[in-house]
């Protein structure tokens, strides 16, 4: 009899991961070559992350927009037209031919977020042209004196007070009592907290809710269609689940860098309790996708602990202990963290290189031979194309980079190229030379 998964340990969980990665339940092969060409790819990618020598060295881009430049499209057109994401990044894919595909969550959908009157970001057409990629709105979205509300209750902060300020169409959840009240039948406890979802304004934000989930359920019929079809065509998506740095979820679309910077010297035991609130929250989110799509990979984009967002001992004191938290709980769940480290992390080298070896670190701007030195004789690492070569170099100087960094980092294994960043208005041809000099130049013999 199989074991639930509460009752497996983390080295069981890691296997039954990494096993339906490998094994696709339910997987349709077009053909016996694109099954072997899957199953190659995965078990690559998997010797890489455990630090050995797969056959050659993994090449994985990050993908961003890239696909609807490829075609020919905008982002816009594959934000709102779901056929276009599908066939854009299949057409990418099959023709560039990389060891791993991104899937299309990557284009999310457009309609959604206009029906929601979304806040948090700008989006092609809708804040900035149509040719160009989202962007982050920062702002204060919960105050310094909110803290005790987020710490007590996150799930109550989030549906009352945050997505009324960041979704124009939740402004009515202000008025909902929290769920946690409804413990009994008499009185106030569970009749009166239904009161709010019988006035005008909740129900026609209910209505506006139930729309957007009709479209988000459209669009993920695309998304799980595209990651069949690619599975049967012989590529692995790479990512299971992601999740972040808590630092990041408070920053990010809570307070906002500049709220961040002012809590670090006005309220730091409250930003601290704060990230630790998160902990939990992330290590669940990135779990939940890792065990849905059957994938052990677990992305953390880290955005405020770059070099330069704060000294040493605050990122230690602040950024790292939380990060590292969830990490090991990733792990311990038998996933693969992949925190992505955005921007420069020359600074940080002397505290990352002491964290579990399970973690798969991606890096954007490094001195890659320290970090060679300090990181990647324990961890795998990923990452060292730097986007700008791509973007505005020659072929030869794209040849040139690949091999280099394959001297770099190649010879000892645990290493996957990629991109410093997604690629976006990225030339063809040079993305096509770097998986290519890949191939052919990164062979363990």
């Amino acid at each position: 009899m199989a074991k639930e998964w509460n009752d497996m340990t983390p080295a069981e969980k890691r296997a039954n991961l990494c096993d339906r990665w490998l094994n696709p339940p339910g997987a349709k092969f077009e053909s016996p070559q694109a099954e072997k060409d899957y199953k190659g790819r995965v078990q690559r990618l998997l010797d890489a992350f455990n630090k050995k020598k797969p056959d050659r060295i993994p090449c994985f881009p990050m993908q961003g927009f890239f696909a609807a430049y490829y075609c020919g499209y905008t982002p816009y057109d594959v934000m709102y037209d779901y056929s276009k994401a599908d066939e854009a990044f299949t057409r990418m894919v099959v023709e560039t031919s990389p060891d791993a595909h991104s899937s299309i969550l990557g284009a999310p959908p457009g309609p959604v977020y206009d029906l929601l009157d979304y806040k948090l970001y700008s989006w092609p057409g809708h804040g900035v042209p149509k040719n160009v990629s989202y962007q982050a709105r920062e702002g204060e979205y919960m105050k310094a004196s909110e803290y005790d509300s987020l710490i007590a209750d996150p799930t109550n902060f989030f549906l009352t007070t945050w997505l009324p300020r960041i979704m124009g169409k939740a402004e009515a959840f202000s008025s909902l009592t929290p769920f946690t009240n409804m413990t009994e039948m008499y009185g106030s406890f569970t009749a009166a907290s239904f009161v709010p979802f019988g006035v005008p304004p909740v129900q026609e934000a209910l209505k506006t809710f139930m729309k957007a989930g009709e479209e988000a359920l459209k669009w993920i019929g695309f998304v799980a269609g595209y990651g069949a079809k690619m599975t049967a065509k012989g590529f692995p998506g790479f990512f299971g689940g992601g999740c972040k740095a808590p630092f990041d979820t408070v920053g990010d679309t809570l307070r906002g860098t500049k709220g961040m910077m002012f809590d670090m010297f006005r309220c730091p035991d409250k930003l601290v309790r704060a990230c630790e609130q998160f902990v939990p929250i992330m290590i669940k989110m990135g779990v939940d996708g890792a065990r849905q799509n059957g994938c052990p990979v677990v992305f953390l984009p880290l955005h405020k602990g770059a070099d330069g967002f704060m000294n040493d001992q605050q990122f230690r004191k602040y950024y790292w202990p939380t990060l590292l938290a969830v990490m090991e709980g990733l792990i311990k769940e038998g996933c693969i963290p992949f925190p992505w480290a955005e921007g420069g992390y020359d600074s940080r080298l002397d505290v990352i290189k002491d964290s579990p070896d399970e973690i798969f670190w991606g890096f954007d701007k490094i001195d890659f031979h320290n970090a060679k030195k300090l990181v990647g004789n324990k961890h795998a690492i990923g990452g060292a194309i730097p986007i700008s070569v791509l973007n505005v170099g020659t072929k030869d100087d794209v040849i040139a980079e690949v091999k280099k960094e394959i001297d770099i980092f190649g010879k000892d294994g645990g290493y996957i190229m990629m991109t410093s960043a997604t690629m976006e208005e990225t030339p063809a041809d040079n993305v096509k030379t770097m998986i290519n000099t890949c191939k052919q130049y990164g062979v363990y013999k």
